[in-house]
Order: structure tokens, then sequence, then C-alpha cells
């Protein structure tokens, strides 16, 4: 296991023109799965380009696996992959063509074959770029960047288009890349996917990153979660606030609906319950609410559409 992170991104700004995409960014990516998540145009996909090498920074320093992906590439692109979101493939070349000749590329590729059936490539292995779906030519993308066993590997967007059962397949293969201790650091939109997957996840906006965590300590960071339970309408929420800890709060939402918000634990779980009991109170409904790592995003983000 590495003791420094694999990447590690300070100070990052990269402009085009008078538009800064990038504003002193800092990013660090250690062993595991790293989620990198943002708006459109928050600055993610420039960081991710800058750190495999594919543009070059104004400002700031960057290590990939201890090297600078600008000035010692050469050394740097035998060691990683990367899962470009359109491109890299051309046109005209066979599916199964393509994959093999990027494995050829590489001292100890993976197994071409077994490859293409897990990804279900097979049916298309004699079909052009050009005329796969857009699902398999994501397939087909992401058997390019980790057949050559990397030991970083970059994936962007590695679902969009995808059926359930692809995306799946694809989390799979993904898991078992950490498992054999391939270091993934990744993009994407699904918030599911990044609860699913990411051992770290870090949130990008206005070109910072703005939150970095795991998805258990984004939420926990976020607002805190929320007990709810439902009774007979008019219960005197004066008395049960009084039962509470001093930083929680009760409210009947709408009639016979509770809301109490705070710290929930077993202890509080335990007070509401008790209070019930002392009141005659048969609760129909009680159910706490996590809050998720889209709903952090949201907070962290705003609600707002970006072009």
């Amino acid at each position: 296991m590495r003791s420094e992170p694999v990447v590690q991104v300070q100070a990052l700004v990269k402009r085009y023109g008078t538009k800064t995409a990038v504003d002193g960014l800092d990013l660090a990516a250690g062993q595991g799965v790293t989620a990198v998540l943002g708006p459109n145009g928050a600055g993610k996909t420039t960081t991710v380009e800058i750190c495999e090498g594919y543009r070059r920074p104004d400002a700031g320093t960057v290590r990939v696996l201890g090297l600078d992906p600008a000035r010692e590439s050469a050394a740097l692109r035998p060691r990683i992959g990367v899962m470009l979101q359109s491109g890299g493939v051309y046109a005209g070349a066979r599916a199964d063509e393509m994959l093999r000749h990027v494995a050829k590329l590489h001292a100890r590729p993976l197994d071409v074959d077994a490859l293409i059936e897990r990804l279900g490539l097979g049916s298309c292995g004699r079909t052009s770029y050009r005329r796969l779906s857009g699902g398999q030519q994501q397939r087909l993308a992401l058997a390019m960047a980790v057949v050559g066993r990397p030991e970083l590997v970059f994936l962007d967007e590695p679902t969009a288009g995808l059926d359930p059962q692809a995306r799946h397949a694809t989390w799979d293969l993904v898991r078992d890349l950490r498992d054999d201790g391939v270091c993934v650091v990744l993009t994407t939109h699904h918030m599911d996917e990044a609860e699913q997957l990411a051992d770290d996840v870090a949130i990008i906006d206005g070109g910072r990153v703005v939150a970095q965590g795991s998805p258990e300590e984004l939420c926990r960071g976020g607002a805190e979660n929320t007990l709810r339970f439902s009774g007979r309408p008019g219960l005197d929420v004066a008395s049960l606030l009084k039962a509470l800890p001093s930083d929680a709060s009760a409210a009947e939402v709408t009639p016979g609906s509770y809301r109490v918000d705070g710290k929930v634990d077993p202890q509080l779980l335990a007070t509401v319950t008790s209070w019930c009991a002392q009141h005659g109170v048969l609760p129909d409904r009680i159910s706490v609410e996590r809050h998720t790592l889209e709903d952090v995003f949201l907070e962290l983000t705003g609600k707002e559409l970006r072009s």
C-alpha cells in the first residue's frame, strides 16, 4: 500500500481565455475508489484531464503516482488507464480488433476474450466502432482502460447510457479493480454510483473542492438526520421537546405527522418512544431518515440548473 496519495493536486489553476475553469483546487486521491462529483462546468473534467496529462495547468502542482503528468508523461502513461467520455477509438475499427491492439501495447495485459465476455461485447466484436450503440461504445472504452493492468485508472462517466445489467457489471468490475489494488478515480453524475463504489468522494464547484471525505462522513457532515412518527393530531409537542436533548427540535408538520430533528442515535429514539408510551401514544409509523449523498451535494452546490 502506498503511504503517499496516488493523486496529489495542490493550488491548481486552469484558465481558458478570460474564464477560470479551475481556481486554486486542492485534491488528494489515495488507495481504493475516489469519486469526483460536481455540476456541469464545475471544473472536474478539466482537473481530471490535467491529471491524465492531456492538459497543462496554468499554476499549481500535480503529482500522479509521484510523477508530473505534464513533464513525465512517457513514464506515467504505461502505468495508468484512461476511459474518456468520447473519442480515443478509430471509428472504422472493429471492437475486438481495437481492444486486442490496445492489449498488445502492454507487457502483461488481461485476457482479452475473458474481458470481452465479462462486459458483454462478444456479440459486437466484429462490428465497427461507429456502428456500436452508445452503451457498447462505453463498455469498449472501459475495457480499453483496464486491459493493460494499470496501477491507476481514470473513468469518466463509466456508466453513462448503460442499461441496468451493464451498469451493475461495470460496478462489479470497478470493485474487482479495487480489490486487486488498482486505484480508481471516477467522475459521475450518479449519486447512488458514488455511494455504492467510492471509498472517498470529492465534490467540486466553482473550480474548487468544496467537500471531501467518505460518503458516510459527508452525509454526517450535512444536515442532521430526521426522525418522523405518526400519531393522533394535537400531541403536546412542548412536552416532547422538554424530554429531548437541548440541541434537538420537534414539530407537528401536518396534523398527526411529527418530526424530530437533531442527532438521531439510539438514545434519542429511545427518548421519543418512551415519551410516546408515557403519554399513551401508539405511533402508527416511526422512521429515521438518513441524509443521502445527493442531499449533501445539493446543499453544497445549489439546486439551480447548470448549462
